[in-house]
């Protein structure tokens, strides 16, 4: 007769480690939901969806935590690798590698790389792709934004992105933000780790037409492969289909405008978008 398998020794997750630390908390200070609800604003059905590790939650929800039961900033080291888990499993493998990459070329088209968006910017793509509740978005937003730490980091990643330039022909509803978003590529172009170029639609065809293209270099010299559309994502690992993906991004990339060229480009859009002042007389 077949017995139910154990999960003992099987590793809890961050995101589990953090609901029980959460619903712990809570206990030893005797609060209901209802008066942590008033204390912190959130509503209880919300911290008690974070308490069973239904929801990660926000920097915004954890801090206030932190704050009532003063415990400095170990919720947010806890919810920094909870995050993780906001991710859908099948990302989680080029997650974990693209943190140990040393290098990454990019090749965007539709959007802005994640590396690169504005908060904003961010908030009108995920709102675009699909309907989620004000809690969802925070937590996905707030799970791309830490990502950026990747290149603010000691030893940070080496970064080269090419954008299409229907990425930047695709503004941003709000003008104000895509402002916001136009003056970070531009703040981010300054980076010594970074490089931006533009490929422009007089580059005409190429092997990399309406397909996105991450290419990772990790520290034993091993490449990988992500390429993605608007609706799904694959991770390549294997050594002869990676190398065809960087030859055709190399390729690519003698027909983009020089990094140069490519942030005067940004710098025109910049001004178009932004409006004259009104003349005085």
């Amino acid at each position: 007769m077949g017995g139910r398998k154990s999960n003992a020794g099987q590793r809890p997750s961050a995101r589990q480690m953090l609901a029980k630390e959460l619903a712990r908390l809570r206990e030893e200070s005797g609060k209901s939901l209802a008066t942590l609800g008033e204390e912190t604003t959130y509503d209880r059905a919300y911290l008690h969806k974070l308490e069973t590790g239904a929801r990660v939650g926000s920097p915004e929800v954890i801090t206030a935590l932190s704050a009532v039961y003063g415990v400095g900033e170990q919720l947010l080291m806890l919810w920094q690798l909870a995050r993780q888990d906001a991710f859908a499993d099948k990302y989680k493998r080029f997650m974990r590698l693209e943190a140990r990459a040393t290098v990454r070329y990019q090749y965007a088209v539709g959007a802005i790389p994640g590396l690169l968006q504005t908060e904003g910017y961010a908030r009108e793509v995920f709102e675009a792709t699909r309907a989620r509740d004000e809690h969802d978005l925070s937590e996905e937003i707030a799970a791309r934004l830490g990502r950026q730490e990747l290149l603010q980091r000691e030893n940070a990643l080496h970064y080269r992105a090419v954008l299409d330039e229907s990425v930047l022909r695709r503004k941003a509803r709000d003008p104000k933000e895509w402002t916001k978003q136009l003056e970070h590529l531009l703040e981010a172009s300054q980076l010594p780790n970074v490089t931006l170029q533009v490929l422009p639609f007089d580059a005409g065809p190429h092997a990399l037409l309406g397909t996105s293209v991450t290419v990772l270099w990790l520290p034993d010299g091993k490449a990988v492969a992500y390429t993605e559309d608007a609706h799904s994502g694959q991770l390549i690992e294997d050594p002869s289909e990676v190398e065809k993906l960087r030859l055709s991004y190399d390729l690519m990339r003698d027909l983009a405008l020089s990094p140069r060229h490519s942030v005067a480009f940004i710098e025109r859009l910049l001004e178009e978008n932004t409006p004259c002042a009104p003349d005085p007389t």
